[in-house]
């Protein structure tokens, strides 16, 4: 009883922490905000990112589509919030991916040491030594592109972050004397795992996480971009960048690719931000 009430007081601060920090808090309304946005304002305007024809190409932002349309009469307002739905569904679901691979991995190099702390670690060292991006375009290219093959192989080359991030903290928990007793009592592995380590080494993996995320979203983005992600008529903040490419809607079209740029910006430096805000709610030294 004492220690979940040691626990719950534990959490108790570090939420208050978490909401004094200004910066944080304003960046996880801004992001709660983009993701409401993104969810309802489709249905509630019934807008259709696919449809065509619905006017002049090109045609600048009037009365009856604010942000425009595109070379194909698509609706530029439309495509930016499905675009943004996209690229943070792949964000977070790839992200859920990484976890839970690489938390059970790092729970296990770390608690049970030998033979399979270094089948992890060498593990993490092969994924860790190739650039990702060249290594995500090769497999991408070999699968195919789609939402679900970017989200899926985004996922499987985050996993050593969480992984090696785990893995130190796990080192630092197994020596505490809590974990010690435990195992003197005949506690089994499943239980100290559960009940003694992986609450006290969670705090790290749920600063990676915000920051893991924000980098599958730039990740996705880069993909599209470059042709190799979500594949039109779908829309996403990286393909709509794409079809902005020529020197004359840079240029002379700022409403087409100004948009997407901003929005994906807002979303990255916004949960970069939460992520700061909880790195410093969770580290015990810092004083919010």
């Amino acid at each position: 009883m004492k220690r979940k009430q040691n626990r719950q007081s534990y959490y108790a601060d570090v939420f208050g922490k978490f909401r004094r920090h200004k910066l944080a808090m304003f960046s996880l309304c801004t992001l709660v905000i983009v993701i409401l946005a993104v969810a309802f304002l489709p249905a509630l305007l019934k807008l259709d990112p696919t449809k065509t024809g619905q006017g002049k190409s090109y045609l600048a932002p009037d009365g009856s589509f604010i942000l425009g349309l595109d070379k194909l009469g698509r609706d530029n307002f439309a495509r930016l919030l499905y675009g943004g739905r996209t690229s943070l569904l792949v964000g977070l679901l790839s992200t859920f991916i990484s976890i839970i691979i690489g938390v059970p991995l790092g729970l296990c190099a770390g608690y049970f040491r030998g033979a399979c702390e270094a089948v992890v670690m060498r593990m993490v060292d092969i994924f860790m030594v190739f650039p990702s991006m060249i290594l995500i375009l090769v497999l991408v290219s070999i699968i195919g592109p789609s939402v679900w093959s970017v989200t899926i192989i985004i996922g499987i080359m985050g996993w050593p972050n969480f992984a090696r991030i785990v893995y130190g903290s796990v080192l630092s928990v197994s020596s505490k004397e809590y974990v010690e007793s435990a195992q003197a009592v005949g506690a089994s592995h499943l239980r100290i795992l559960k009940d003694y380590i992986l609450p006290n080494a969670i705090s790290p993996v749920l600063v990676t996480t915000t920051f893991r995320t924000a980098s599958a979203i730039l990740e996705e983005a880069s993909l599209s971009y470059l042709g190799m992600g979500v594949q039109p008529p779908a829309a996403s903040l990286g393909n709509i960048l794409n079809d902005a490419q020529s020197i004359t809607t840079l240029t002379m079209r700022p409403w087409f690719w100004i948009p997407p740029g901003l929005l994906l910006m807002l979303i990255v430096l916004s949960i970069n931000f939460i992520g700061d805000g909880m790195r410093d709610a969770l580290d015990p030294k810092m004083k919010v």
